[in-house]
């Protein structure tokens, strides 16, 4: 119905004045310059001299709808018979097609004809495009066929006009038929795409630019920016460097999260060092098949603001990549950075959790180095606190007690802080900080802002509380990917342990000081008895402090009158001085020294 539409519509825009052309003069001059793909000086006179064929050529082009198009240039040659109008579309589509070739030719040696593709963005290598220009070749000929018929059969306009709804029938059916080709070879490359990313894993290089040419656009050579300077980069400036691919939705990550991994990389103490040795390259992928238009402003606003390298144009990456991405990483729109060595071999398929836990220092970011960060890895205040906040990394460092606590009852972090203060007044040291839960929910933003009023605690701020909890569920999630259980892993216990802290009741605390792995956890009633245990204690900790053990006060009641253990010690270990408190195993007590000498 629209097709009949159409053509009645198109009938009624012919209205002949008498004007002529030399149709066939005119056709073997396009013939000669589409099948040759190159003008005779001749040819484009005679095409010219018609007047109106520029004109025509903006009305065949640009946006709008293709019918409103094709009416429009009718009625821009409605004057001419129908044969007539037949060589004058064919006139104008000759230019612009015998433009295109002869600028093909020319661009390798000729620096005006580089100048003008570079303008009209016209592909520097024709070989992808061989299948499409084959089916256009056919298409054309089919045209020039009709047209000759149509202009044998000039004199009747019946019969042209019949030819004219022939062509369209059979330009229609050849679309059909060339589209179904164009996407059976789509098809056939996307295959192929897909296998040769699926052999990247087996197969040996010199260096990482084959695997990332692959992953990029490859109509594009400069298919990457730099986000903070807008400069547009090719893959060769990542050449023989550790490639971190972040894959997010088109709205990144929460600003938090984001925070946080630029603290752990850019803002890292070691990234000046290691800054040129690794790279981080963003490629956001929608939820769909498509984008939509809040995706798109979010990529281009986020991508304009971060400090890392993009995707310059991530719609046009290949659905094969897509794909590939999503079934061989297990990408399931949840945030993975994937560790490319500098080869392109992936060493880790998802590197986000230990850069959010060690930062740089988990240079190269591949899984054998996580593995080999937490062999060497205890339950430490260090690693808890990890440079969250100027302030608690001096603490660490200088190996001070700390106590972290949560609550969300006011009145149970009143008598706590009522209590701390009791004991910091008779000379205890120890640094509290309010850490509110895992849920971070509003209540505890409320407390936190109050704190100053109610406690003399020292509080981070609610991001820094946030960097604490993000970097245990990263340190919970990398253990899980290494195959630990908390039945068998004694971190791993501990940290599935606070992240589900979440009595509204009763608080919790840890305690323990710089890298010392003597840290305890305690909750509810335990925290109170702690305390107790300690103002019963008070002398011996204000004078000789927690003594890097917390558990030995709870586990071990007073013991009445003075220590009569003794233990003899070797005044030397390991070919070092003994230093330090020696505390009895018994009562827990710090022990005098005394010189005993053995003959």
């Amino acid at each position: 119905m629209l097709r009949d539409n159409l053509i009645k519509k198109l009938l009624l825009t012919h209205d002949p004045d008498g004007r002529r052309l030399d149709s066939e003069a005119i056709v073997l001059a396009v013939t000669s310059n589409l099948y040759s793909a190159s003008f005779h000086e001749t040819d484009i006179t005679e095409i010219e001299t018609i007047g109106c064929s520029e004109s025509m050529l903006c009305r065949c082009s640009g946006e709008g709808d293709i019918n409103s198009r094709v009416i429009n240039l009718f009625d821009l040659i409605g004057k001419y018979s129908w044969d007539a109008k037949v060589v004058l579309v064919l006139a104008a589509f000759a230019v612009r097609y015998g433009e295109f070739w002869q600028l093909m030719q020319l661009h390798h040696d000729n620096s005006l004809a580089a100048l003008i593709s570079s303008i009209k963005k016209l592909p520097c290598n024709l070989k992808p495009l061989k299948l499409q220009i084959k089916a256009l070749s056919l298409l054309v000929e089919t045209m020039m066929d009709v047209a000759m018929c149509i202009i044998k059969y000039s004199d009747s306009a019946i019969i042209a006009a019949w030819e004219l709804s022939s062509l369209a029938y059979r330009l229609s059916g050849t679309g059909c038929n060339l589209r179904r080709q164009v996407d059976l070879c789509y098809e056939e490359i996307e295959r192929n795409l897909y296998q040769r990313l699926s052999d990247l894993a087996r197969a040996e290089h010199i260096d990482n630019q084959k695997s990332l040419t692959l992953f990029f656009p490859s109509n594009n050579y400069l298919p990457l920016k730099d986000c903070s300077t807008e400069v547009k980069l090719g893959v060769s400036e990542l050449k023989n460097q550790i490639v971190l691919l972040l894959i997010t939705k088109p709205q990144l990550l929460s600003p938090v999260d984001i925070f946080l991994l630029v603290q752990k990389t850019c803002d890292h103490p070691l990234n000046e060092r290691l800054k040129e040795s690794y790279k981080i390259v963003w490629i956001p992928l929608p939820s769909s098949d498509s984008w939509t238009e809040a995706e798109e402003s979010s990529f281009n606003f986020l991508s304009d603001s971060l400090p890392w390298h993009a995707v310059r144009k991530p719609r046009l990456l290949s659905p094969a990549v897509v794909k590939y991405i999503r079934e061989r990483w297990n990408y399931k729109d949840e945030p993975i950075m994937v560790a490319l060595d500098s080869k392109g071999k992936v060493t880790n398929y998802n590197a986000l959790d230990m850069i959010n836990i060690w930062g740089a220092k988990a240079y190269p970011f591949s899984a054998s180095k996580e593995e080999e960060l937490w062999q060497d890895q205890n339950l430490t205040m260090e690693l808890l606190l990890d440079e969250i906040n100027p302030l608690l990394a001096y603490w660490v460092e200088q190996g001070k007690s700390i106590c972290l606590y949560g609550s969300e009852n006011m009145v149970w972090i009143q008598q706590f802080n009522d209590k701390i203060t009791e004991l910091k007044r008779a000379g205890l040291q120890l640094e509290t900080i309010y850490v509110g839960n895992s849920q971070l929910g509003e209540h505890v933003k409320q407390i936190m802002a109050r704190s100053g009023g109610t406690s003399r605690s020292d509080p981070l701020s609610f991001t820094n509380v946030q960097f604490f909890w993000l970097r245990l569920a990263s340190m919970l999630r990398s253990k899980l990917r290494l195959g630990k259980t908390p039945s068998g892993d004694y971190v791993l216990a501990e940290l599935s342990a606070l992240l589900e802290m979440d009595d509204k009741e009763e608080g919790w605390v840890v305690i323990g000081s710089g890298g010392s792995t003597d840290i305890i956890r305690l909750q509810g009633m335990q925290v109170m008895e702690f305390l107790r245990k300690c103002s019963v204690w008070r002398e011996n900790i204000t004078k000789f402090g927690l003594w890097g053990s917390p558990r030995n006060i709870l586990e071990t009641d007073f013991v009445e009158g003075s220590c009569t253990h003794s233990y003899f010690v070797p005044s030397r270990k390991n070919g070092r001085l003994s230093q330090g408190t020696v505390i009895c195993q018994v009562c827990k007590r710090p022990m005098k020294k005394f010189v005993v000498y053995k003959p």
